[in-house]
Protein backbone atom coordinates (compact mmCIF):
# COMPACT_ATOMS: atom_id res chain seq x y z
CA UNK A 1 0.00 0.00 0.00
CA UNK A 2 1.05 3.57 -0.65
CA UNK A 3 2.04 5.72 2.31
CA UNK A 4 -0.34 8.68 2.34
CA UNK A 5 2.60 10.92 3.24
CA UNK A 6 4.20 10.10 -0.11
CA UNK A 7 1.33 11.22 -2.36
CA UNK A 8 -1.68 13.49 -2.20
CA UNK A 9 -4.82 13.76 -4.37
CA UNK A 10 -5.34 16.73 -6.69
CA UNK A 11 -7.97 18.08 -9.05
CA UNK A 12 -6.29 19.20 -12.25
CA UNK A 13 -6.77 22.63 -13.76
CA UNK A 14 -5.52 24.18 -16.98
CA UNK A 15 -2.15 24.94 -15.37
CA UNK A 16 -1.63 21.17 -15.09
CA UNK A 17 -1.97 20.37 -18.80
CA UNK A 18 1.77 20.01 -19.39
CA UNK A 19 2.16 17.62 -16.46
CA UNK A 20 -0.83 15.56 -17.57
CA UNK A 21 0.51 15.43 -21.12
CA UNK A 22 3.76 13.93 -19.80
CA UNK A 23 1.77 10.97 -18.46
CA UNK A 24 0.04 10.27 -21.78
CA UNK A 25 3.29 10.73 -23.70
CA UNK A 26 5.04 8.25 -21.39
CA UNK A 27 2.27 5.74 -22.14
CA UNK A 28 2.67 6.32 -25.90
CA UNK A 29 -0.90 7.58 -26.25
CA UNK A 30 -2.11 9.88 -29.03
CA UNK A 31 -3.53 12.80 -27.03
CA UNK A 32 -2.38 16.38 -27.53
CA UNK A 33 -2.61 19.35 -25.19
CA UNK A 34 -6.04 20.33 -26.52
CA UNK A 35 -7.42 16.95 -25.44
CA UNK A 36 -6.30 17.50 -21.87
CA UNK A 37 -7.71 21.03 -21.97
CA UNK A 38 -11.03 19.50 -23.01
CA UNK A 39 -11.04 16.96 -20.17
CA UNK A 40 -10.29 19.68 -17.64
CA UNK A 41 -12.62 22.40 -18.96
CA UNK A 42 -15.63 20.25 -19.89
CA UNK A 43 -15.24 17.44 -17.38
CA UNK A 44 -13.19 16.76 -14.30
CA UNK A 45 -9.62 15.50 -14.21
CA UNK A 46 -8.07 14.20 -11.01
CA UNK A 47 -4.82 12.59 -9.99
CA UNK A 48 -2.07 12.11 -7.44
CA UNK A 49 1.13 14.08 -6.97
CA UNK A 50 4.11 12.78 -5.04
CA UNK A 51 5.98 14.62 -2.31
CA UNK A 52 8.12 16.31 -4.96
CA UNK A 53 5.06 17.66 -6.71
CA UNK A 54 5.28 15.31 -9.71
CA UNK A 55 1.95 14.22 -11.19
CA UNK A 56 2.18 10.42 -10.97
CA UNK A 57 -1.38 9.36 -11.84
CA UNK A 58 -4.49 10.71 -13.52
CA UNK A 59 -8.08 9.97 -14.52
CA UNK A 60 -10.85 12.02 -16.08
CA UNK A 61 -14.62 12.08 -16.45
CA UNK A 62 -16.61 13.65 -19.27
CA UNK A 63 -20.36 13.96 -18.67
CA UNK A 64 -22.59 13.32 -21.69
CA UNK A 65 -26.12 14.65 -21.49
CA UNK A 66 -29.06 12.49 -20.40
CA UNK A 67 -27.55 9.03 -20.06
CA UNK A 68 -23.93 8.44 -19.21
CA UNK A 69 -20.47 9.85 -18.63
CA UNK A 70 -17.15 8.63 -19.94
CA UNK A 71 -14.18 7.66 -17.78
CA UNK A 72 -10.79 7.96 -19.44
CA UNK A 73 -7.14 8.96 -19.15
CA UNK A 74 -6.47 6.45 -16.37
CA UNK A 75 -2.69 6.70 -16.28
CA UNK A 76 0.00 5.89 -13.73
CA UNK A 77 3.68 6.62 -14.24
CA UNK A 78 5.92 3.55 -14.32
CA UNK A 79 7.42 3.81 -10.83
CA UNK A 80 3.99 4.07 -9.16
CA UNK A 81 2.13 1.26 -10.88
CA UNK A 82 0.58 -1.75 -9.09
CA UNK A 83 -0.03 0.24 -5.92
CA UNK A 84 -3.76 0.73 -6.29
CA UNK A 85 -3.69 4.30 -7.59
CA UNK A 86 -5.63 3.57 -10.78
CA UNK A 87 -8.33 1.70 -8.86
CA UNK A 88 -8.71 4.58 -6.41
CA UNK A 89 -9.02 7.11 -9.21
CA UNK A 90 -11.55 5.03 -11.16
CA UNK A 91 -13.63 4.58 -8.00
CA UNK A 92 -13.61 8.36 -7.52
CA UNK A 93 -14.71 8.85 -11.13
CA UNK A 94 -17.53 6.34 -10.67
CA UNK A 95 -18.76 8.15 -7.57
CA UNK A 96 -18.65 11.50 -9.35
CA UNK A 97 -20.67 10.31 -12.35
CA UNK A 98 -23.20 8.54 -10.15
CA UNK A 99 -23.66 11.75 -8.17
CA UNK A 100 -24.66 13.33 -11.49
CA UNK A 101 -27.14 10.47 -12.16
CA UNK A 102 -24.97 9.27 -15.05
CA UNK A 103 -23.97 5.68 -15.81
CA UNK A 104 -20.16 5.26 -15.90
CA UNK A 105 -18.90 4.07 -19.29
CA UNK A 106 -15.37 3.41 -20.52
CA UNK A 107 -13.34 1.75 -23.25
CA UNK A 108 -11.10 -0.85 -21.61
CA UNK A 109 -8.11 -2.69 -22.97
CA UNK A 110 -8.47 -6.47 -22.95
CA UNK A 111 -6.37 -6.71 -19.77
CA UNK A 112 -8.05 -3.72 -18.16
CA UNK A 113 -11.49 -5.23 -18.71
CA UNK A 114 -10.65 -7.97 -16.22
CA UNK A 115 -10.14 -5.35 -13.52
CA UNK A 116 -13.19 -3.29 -14.45
CA UNK A 117 -15.42 -6.37 -14.21
CA UNK A 118 -14.62 -6.45 -10.50
CA UNK A 119 -15.91 -2.87 -10.30
CA UNK A 120 -19.24 -3.86 -11.81
CA UNK A 121 -18.61 -3.02 -15.47
CA UNK A 122 -20.25 -5.17 -18.13
CA UNK A 123 -19.25 -5.47 -21.82
CA UNK A 124 -21.32 -3.63 -24.44
CA UNK A 125 -19.34 -4.30 -27.63
CA UNK A 126 -15.79 -4.76 -28.89
CA UNK A 127 -13.65 -2.40 -30.95
CA UNK A 128 -10.32 -2.66 -32.73
CA UNK A 129 -7.81 0.13 -33.14
CA UNK A 130 -6.61 -0.01 -36.73
CA UNK A 131 -3.43 1.82 -37.65
CA UNK A 132 -1.71 2.78 -40.85
CA UNK A 133 1.96 3.67 -40.42
CA UNK A 134 3.50 4.59 -43.79
CA UNK A 135 7.21 3.86 -44.00
CA UNK A 136 9.56 6.74 -43.24
CA UNK A 137 6.63 9.03 -42.51
CA UNK A 138 6.02 11.46 -39.72
CA UNK A 139 2.62 12.55 -38.44
CA UNK A 140 1.16 14.71 -41.19
CA UNK A 141 -2.07 15.75 -39.56
CA UNK A 142 -1.87 19.51 -39.89
CA UNK A 143 -2.42 19.57 -43.65
CA UNK A 144 -6.12 18.86 -43.19
CA UNK A 145 -8.51 21.73 -42.60
CA UNK A 146 -12.19 21.95 -41.78
CA UNK A 147 -14.22 21.15 -44.89
CA UNK A 148 -14.98 24.20 -46.99
CA UNK A 149 -18.54 23.06 -47.89
CA UNK A 150 -21.12 24.38 -45.47
CA UNK A 151 -22.64 21.91 -43.00
CA UNK A 152 -25.16 22.13 -40.21
CA UNK A 153 -23.24 21.40 -36.99
CA UNK A 154 -26.49 20.88 -35.06
CA UNK A 155 -27.56 18.20 -37.54
CA UNK A 156 -24.21 16.44 -37.13
CA UNK A 157 -24.57 16.61 -33.37
CA UNK A 158 -28.00 14.95 -33.59
CA UNK A 159 -26.62 12.19 -35.82
CA UNK A 160 -23.82 11.62 -33.33
CA UNK A 161 -26.19 11.57 -30.36
CA UNK A 162 -28.43 9.04 -32.07
CA UNK A 163 -25.55 6.66 -32.72
CA UNK A 164 -23.72 7.15 -29.42
CA UNK A 165 -26.83 7.32 -27.24
CA UNK A 166 -26.14 10.66 -25.58
CA UNK A 167 -25.61 14.25 -26.62
CA UNK A 168 -21.98 15.39 -26.56
CA UNK A 169 -22.18 18.61 -28.54
CA UNK A 170 -19.48 20.15 -26.34
CA UNK A 171 -17.03 17.52 -27.58
CA UNK A 172 -17.84 17.95 -31.26
CA UNK A 173 -17.76 21.75 -30.93
CA UNK A 174 -14.26 21.48 -29.50
CA UNK A 175 -13.05 19.12 -32.24
CA UNK A 176 -14.48 21.36 -34.97
CA UNK A 177 -12.78 24.45 -33.55
CA UNK A 178 -9.30 22.93 -33.78
CA UNK A 179 -6.82 23.75 -36.50
CA UNK A 180 -6.13 20.58 -38.46
CA UNK A 181 -9.63 19.10 -38.15
CA UNK A 182 -11.36 17.85 -41.30
CA UNK A 183 -15.05 16.99 -41.61
CA UNK A 184 -16.70 15.15 -44.49
CA UNK A 185 -20.49 14.92 -44.78
CA UNK A 186 -22.52 12.51 -46.94
CA UNK A 187 -24.36 14.21 -49.79
CA UNK A 188 -27.74 13.46 -48.23
CA UNK A 189 -26.47 14.58 -44.80
CA UNK A 190 -27.26 11.19 -43.28
CA UNK A 191 -23.75 10.76 -41.90
CA UNK A 192 -20.37 12.37 -41.38
CA UNK A 193 -16.76 11.61 -40.58
CA UNK A 194 -14.22 13.65 -38.64
CA UNK A 195 -10.42 13.56 -38.57
CA UNK A 196 -8.31 15.52 -36.09
CA UNK A 197 -4.65 15.90 -35.23
CA UNK A 198 -2.97 13.60 -32.71
CA UNK A 199 0.50 13.36 -31.24
CA UNK A 200 1.43 10.13 -33.04
CA UNK A 201 -1.12 9.97 -35.84
CA UNK A 202 -4.22 11.55 -37.29
CA UNK A 203 -7.27 10.26 -35.40
CA UNK A 204 -10.32 9.46 -37.51
CA UNK A 205 -13.59 9.46 -35.62
CA UNK A 206 -16.34 9.70 -34.97
CA UNK A 207 -17.69 8.29 -38.22
CA UNK A 208 -21.48 8.14 -38.16
CA UNK A 209 -23.22 6.60 -41.16
CA UNK A 210 -26.38 4.64 -42.02
CA UNK A 211 -24.41 1.84 -43.72
CA UNK A 212 -20.88 0.49 -43.76
CA UNK A 213 -20.52 1.34 -47.45
CA UNK A 214 -21.42 4.94 -46.67
CA UNK A 215 -18.81 4.95 -43.90
CA UNK A 216 -16.19 3.66 -46.33
CA UNK A 217 -17.03 6.51 -48.69
CA UNK A 218 -16.40 8.97 -45.87
CA UNK A 219 -13.12 7.26 -44.99
CA UNK A 220 -11.92 7.52 -48.58
CA UNK A 221 -12.54 11.25 -48.54
CA UNK A 222 -10.90 11.80 -45.15
CA UNK A 223 -7.80 9.75 -45.99
CA UNK A 224 -7.23 11.74 -49.15
CA UNK A 225 -6.28 14.67 -46.92
CA UNK A 226 -3.35 13.11 -45.06
CA UNK A 227 -0.34 11.02 -46.04
CA UNK A 228 0.86 10.38 -42.51
CA UNK A 229 0.01 7.79 -39.85
CA UNK A 230 -3.68 7.20 -39.08
CA UNK A 231 -5.52 5.66 -36.14
CA UNK A 232 -9.17 4.64 -36.30
CA UNK A 233 -11.21 2.72 -33.70
CA UNK A 234 -13.86 0.53 -35.33
CA UNK A 235 -16.46 -1.71 -33.66
CA UNK A 236 -15.76 -5.33 -34.60
CA UNK A 237 -19.37 -5.66 -35.78
CA UNK A 238 -18.44 -3.31 -38.65
CA UNK A 239 -16.72 -6.17 -40.44
CA UNK A 240 -16.92 -4.60 -43.92
CA UNK A 241 -15.14 -1.49 -42.68
CA UNK A 242 -12.50 -3.66 -41.00
CA UNK A 243 -11.91 -5.65 -44.18
CA UNK A 244 -11.65 -2.45 -46.22
CA UNK A 245 -9.06 -1.08 -43.80
CA UNK A 246 -7.11 -4.34 -43.98
CA UNK A 247 -7.12 -4.15 -47.76
CA UNK A 248 -5.76 -0.61 -47.51
CA UNK A 249 -2.78 -1.80 -45.46
CA UNK A 250 -4.09 -1.08 -41.96
CA UNK A 251 -3.23 -3.45 -39.13
CA UNK A 252 -4.83 -3.95 -35.72
CA UNK A 253 -2.83 -2.29 -32.97
CA UNK A 254 -4.98 -3.42 -30.05
CA UNK A 255 -8.53 -4.24 -29.02
CA UNK A 256 -10.90 -2.42 -26.70
CA UNK A 257 -14.12 -3.36 -24.95
CA UNK A 258 -16.76 -0.72 -24.33
CA UNK A 259 -18.16 -1.30 -20.87
CA UNK A 260 -20.83 0.24 -18.67
CA UNK A 261 -21.26 -0.19 -14.95
CA UNK A 262 -24.28 -2.37 -14.27
CA UNK A 263 -25.53 -2.34 -17.86
CA UNK A 264 -25.00 -4.81 -20.71
CA UNK A 265 -27.23 -3.16 -23.34
CA UNK A 266 -25.45 -0.66 -25.66
CA UNK A 267 -26.65 2.91 -25.77
CA UNK A 268 -27.94 4.54 -28.94
CA UNK A 269 -27.55 2.73 -32.26
CA UNK A 270 -24.09 1.11 -32.45
CA UNK A 271 -24.78 -0.02 -36.02
CA UNK A 272 -24.43 3.64 -37.07
CA UNK A 273 -21.24 4.20 -35.02
CA UNK A 274 -18.73 3.03 -37.61
CA UNK A 275 -15.75 4.59 -35.84
CA UNK A 276 -15.57 5.97 -32.34
CA UNK A 277 -13.99 9.27 -31.34
CA UNK A 278 -11.25 7.26 -29.61
CA UNK A 279 -11.14 5.27 -26.37
CA UNK A 280 -10.86 8.49 -24.38
CA UNK A 281 -14.08 9.97 -25.82
CA UNK A 282 -16.15 6.97 -26.89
Amino acid sequence: MVNSNEIYPVQLNLDDVDDALKLSIEAGWNQIDKDWQLFISKGKAIGFRNSSGQLVASAATLPYQNNFGFISMVLVTKNWRRQGLATQLVNNCIELLKSQQLIPVLDATIEGAKVYRHQGFLPLFDLNRWQLIPELSKPDTNSADLSTPEFDIEKLQKLDAGAVGASRSHILDDFCSRSGTRIEVLDDESGFGLMRSGRNAAQIGPVIAPTQSAAISLLERLMSHTSGPIYIDVPTMADQVGQWLKNRGFTIQRGFIRMAQGRAKPFGNPAHLLASAGPEFG
